[in-house]
């Protein structure tokens, strides 16, 4: 692997894929002048169906190649991933802040005038017990339609997610929650919220999409060895995949509309990262 070099005191991201670009360009936004390292672990991809413990591992040894890279702290841009990790990530790295994702079901259930809500996510959220919790702690008075979708991880990887044959697959995943009179679509997979507009043309919900206040809360733990950048020179953000180098710079491109990425492929080699 051809590296660049060391980033000292970054925001790192970490994700199986395209999806948490969601919350890096989130970061951005709030962060402009803060470098950041972001992972996708597309030679994995997709984590939904994956057991807790298999993703447990792969998140462990990304986040070991992560504090290496020079982050200083690490947003878990994942909801499976958060949900198999982040405990155990606090634990084994207590000098290192990390922020995970969760299903936002509070302000979903807060704000119906229905009743119902919808949860838009992968089989790992779905299975785990942050998500379980979550329902019994926020949403004991509204009923909650927990829809699994895992081909709409595909639609987004392949940057499908605009194209005409790509409608009847996310109606299919829509239509159980609106059919229960949902008001509130709870998008509980970073890749999500790259569907947005193709959601809101299918169906008049609100969407709720924690990707902002992740980014606060990245923006909230910051360690004081992360400096911002001079303004009058870029910080620097980098991009590692376990994928294809190439392919993930054009999805960098259509998603966020970054151009000139560096793009590194990164190896698993005995459940380590090189």
């Amino acid at each position: 692997m051809s590296q660049p070099p060391k980033t000292t005191g970054a925001v790192g991201v970490l994700d199986s894929g395209v999806g948490g670009l969601s919350v890096l360009r989130e970061i951005h936004r709030l962060l402009p002048d803060i470098p950041t390292i972001y992972f996708a672990d597309q030679g994995h991809l997709p984590y939904g169906p994956r057991p807790a413990g298999e993703i447990r591992r792969f998140v462990d040894a990304i986040a070991d190649f992560l504090i290496r890279q020079g982050a200083s702290v690490i947003v878990i841009a994942c909801n499976a991933a958060s949900a198999a990790s982040l405990h155990d990530l606090r634990a084994r790295h207590p000098e290192v802040p990390f922020v995970g994702m969760e299903p936002a079901v509070k302000p979903a259930a807060e704000a119906t005038q229905t009743g119902v809500i919808g949860v838009l996510t992968t089989q790992a959220t779905a299975n785990g017990d942050l998500y379980r919790r979550v329902l019994e702690r926020y949403a004991s008075r509204a009923r909650v339609i927990t829809q699994v979708a895992p081909e709409l991880v595909t639609l987004v990887e392949q940057g499908r997610g605009d194209a005409p044959e790509s409608q009847p697959i996310i109606q299919g995943y829509l239509q159980p929650m609106l059919d229960a009179n949902a008001d509130q679509i709870v998008l509980a997979c970073t890749h999500f919220p790259f569907l947005a507009d193709a959601i809101r043309a299918l169906a008049g919900v609100t969407l709720i999409d924690p990707s902002v206040a992740v980014a606060r809360q990245a923006a909230r733990v910051l360690p004081p060895q992360i400096l911002p950048a001079d303004h009058a020179i870029a910080p620097r953000n980098v991009y590692f995949t376990s994928g294809d180098p190439a392919a993930f710079r054009l999805m960098l491109r259509q998603l966020t509309g970054v151009q000139d990425a560096h793009v590194t492929g990164a190896r698993w080699t005995a459940g380590r990262l090189e």
